[in-house]
């Protein structure tokens, strides 16, 4: 496929935070292949695979979780990218990374951080992303952080769309290394966020139909789903219900796919420059206005039949609470960090509960509620409903 010229150049790249003297070992990589390869061998990407996706703590192992998502939007993500000539490494690079600032549990556990942080300048997944890429995780002598290009993290930063009131981690940042938070990023990023949409939009509903959640029959009450349905059903009229709910889905994420092509398509014949894309004054790669009015009414589905069903917001809040008494047992009694992170604390405040904020924001959803059965003497209950 013939790179576009609006695609991302790695080798136009604007750089990195710190400069790297190189050995010439490392292969041929480009610039963006290399943020792609960090990511990929950092702990805090490999922490995702015990991270919720939708259900806390599932027992069974056919659910999704943050780093099989991560992979499903990469995936999602390069069809896209390649078909429309972007830069397939730099839209892999930001879908493989683009939840790694999530803490334990999911928004439950965000939630709990943000109520604990509240006087401290808060807490936000997205710009802890970019907190653990460029600071907390440090496996290089040269640098702290991965020292990530600035395309990577300036589509991390504004992927859906500028961030004009920063908070204190992005703000921070973004002091230290500028990534234009007022302009909208480039398509790469662009492309990323819609295929974080497709994936969830639908990889949901497949986990939420085999967890008993979700029904058929109210499904089919969103035209968008009763329209795939029919095609399924008169395409494969003697396949079991199972196979059929998957091609639903397959059927689904491929019209989703076409509609994003087909629409970016028309909103960038007549740009010529990626400046131009940035300075758009809205985002160009995404749904069309059908689909994005099809793609809200299944998302506000949902929310009200999955996300906040009562037996979801039960296990949250049980959730919420294993986070709140782990970061105010912390807070009382340092002690009870590891030796690596209590060695570390800052003395004085906000420095002081971010850290331990940091700290928590790592753990794996496991990890958490054996640190707290550790700490009270007693295992949390209520933490997985399927």
């Amino acid at each position: 496929m013939k790179r576009a010229h609006l695609a991302a150049d790695p080798a136009a790249s604007r750089g990195r935070e710190f400069d790297e003297n190189r050995d010439g070992t490392r292969g041929p990589r480009s610039e963006f292949q290399r943020d792609r390869d960090r990511i990929i061998h950092s702990i805090a990407f490999r922490r995702l695979r015990s991270k919720t996706q939708v259900f806390i703590a599932p027992d069974g192992d056919h659910y999704r979780t943050r780093l099989t998502h991560s992979l499903e939007v990469a995936q999602i993500g390069r069809v896209i990218a390649r078909t429309l000539g972007l830069d397939e490494d730099l839209t892999e690079a930001l879908c493989l990374a683009h939840d790694i600032g999530h803490p334990p549990f999911g928004h439950a556990g965000e939630k709990a951080l943000s109520q604990a942080m509240e006087k401290h300048g808060g807490f936000d997944h997205n710009a802890q992303s970019l907190r653990t890429l460029m600071r907390l995780e440090s496996p290089y002598c040269e640098h702290e952080g991965l020292n990530l290009t600035w395309e990577l993290l300036e589509g991390l930063a504004k992927h859906n769309g500028p961030v004009l009131s920063p908070g204190w981690a992005l703000a921070e940042l973004d002091a230290d290394f500028s990534l234009e938070l007022a302009k909208y990023p480039s398509l790469e990023a662009q492309i990323a966020a819609v295929a974080d949409d497709i994936a969830y939009d639908n990889h949901d509903i497949d986990d939420g139909l085999r967890a008993g959640f979700l029904e058929l029959e109210e499904l089919l009450t969103i035209d968008f789903v009763a329209d795939q349905w029919r095609t399924v059903e008169k395409r494969f009229p003697s396949a079991d219900r199972d196979r059929q709910l998957r091609e639903l889905v397959r059927g689904q994420i491929g019209l989703m796919v076409n509609d994003v092509i087909e629409h970016t398509e028309k909103t960038t014949a007549d740009v010529e420059t990626i400046d131009q894309v940035r300075e758009a004054g809205a985002a160009l790669g995404g749904f069309s206005p059908a689909m994005a009015g099809a793609e809200r009414q299944l998302k506000n589905f949902m929310y009200d039949k999955l996300y906040y069903h009562p037996e979801q917001i039960a296990t949250a809040e049980n959730a919420r609470n294993v986070v709140a008494r782990l970061y105010a047992a912390f807070e009382q009694d340092s002690n009870l960090l590891p030796s690596g992170w209590k060695d570390t604390l800052p003395d004085h405040e906000p420095d002081r509960s971010r850290h331990i904020a940091d700290f928590i924001a790592g753990m794996t959803d496991r990890f958490a509620i054996d640190q707290c059965a550790k700490i009270y003497g007693t295992m949390p209950e209520g933490l997985s409903n399927v």
